[in-house]
């Protein structure tokens, strides 16, 4: 098993090595690190890191990127990309991530081409292949590379060669934009994407390590992981958390009793479909 990890990551080298220089969408999460940091011992001074600066990126997590790259002595730029100003973003329709990707790629395609970078990479797997993904279609068009995916590596494998590597995202929870938080339909806007940020650094705060507060109007829909669901079953914690949220505006708190799971508010799309059937 060590010995296809080594062959998979010296695979990626190689496939990394042909591009020359390279902009790494970074977000801080395991697989873009992962990806920046195999980027940058290829590639050095010819990689460099793009992060988007948004209302659905919490600061803790742009705190964690601009840690890693100053560390890593990487090359590190910070735009502003607000998918609260794309048109059609607030409504929240199923394509909503296409819009965002769409508009976050067309700004690092600029500033590529401001450092005379050839190529563009962002981090996805092969894992992301099974889920709804309306973003890849934007990636598609503008011709960014996935070279995770494109090397075969899944989310297992990337942790594992992280931890080799040292890497401080090797065991950290996975994260997707605050955006993802509401049903496809329902608007989203800043008020609203602070609640579930706020709500969300709280648990972390308790001691939750993964964690997604789901925007269901006046109710918040708590997914942790699945061996965290027992802290639960502790009367002051549920009490605690219940006065916090009705702080934060949730008038009603819930425990989503199936737990964390990645794409849980794309379940609503698989249902329609397979009453359609």
């Amino acid at each position: 098993m060590l010995m296809e990890l080594q062959n998979t990551l010296k695979q990626l080298e190689r496939h990394i090595e042909k591009m020359g220089s390279l902009a790494v969408a970074y977000s801080g999460g395991v697989d873009s690190t992962f990806l920046l940091k195999v980027a940058h011992d290829v590639l050095q001074d010819q990689v460099i890191a793009v992060t988007a600066r948004s209302s659905t990126y919490p600061e803790r997590e742009l705190k964690e990127a601009t840690e890693f790259t100053h560390s890593a002595g990487i090359k590190h730029i910070v735009i502003q990309s607000e998918e609260l100003e794309i048109e059609g973003f607030t409504n929240n329709p199923p394509n909503r991530c296409y819009l965002c990707k769409y508009e976050l790629f067309s700004k690092i395609k600029e500033v590529a081409q401001k450092y005379n970078i050839k190529y563009i990479a962002e981090g996805s797997n092969i894992d992301d292949l099974g889920d709804y993904r309306p973003g890849m279609q934007a990636i598609k068009e503008l011709g960014i590379i996935s070279p995770l995916k494109d090397t075969g590596l899944g989310k297992d494998a990337i942790r594992k060669l992280s931890r080799q590597m040292g890497l401080p995202t090797w065991d950290k929870p996975a994260f997707a934009c605050l955006a993802s938080r509401f049903p496809y339909g329902v608007k989203i806007t800043r008020d609203k994407l602070a609640m579930v940020n706020r709500a969300e650094q709280y648990l972390l705060n308790l001691g939750f390590k993964q964690v997604r507060v789901r925007h269901h109007g006046d109710t918040a829909r708590i997914e942790v992981a699945e061996a965290e669901r027992l802290k639960f079953f502790d009367l002051e914690l549920m009490d605690n958390i219940y006065k916090q949220f009705q702080k934060i505006g949730f008038a009603y708190t819930s425990l989503d009793l199936k737990g964390y799971r990645t794409g849980s508010m794309n379940e609503v799309i698989d249902t329609q479909q397979n009453i359609l059937k």
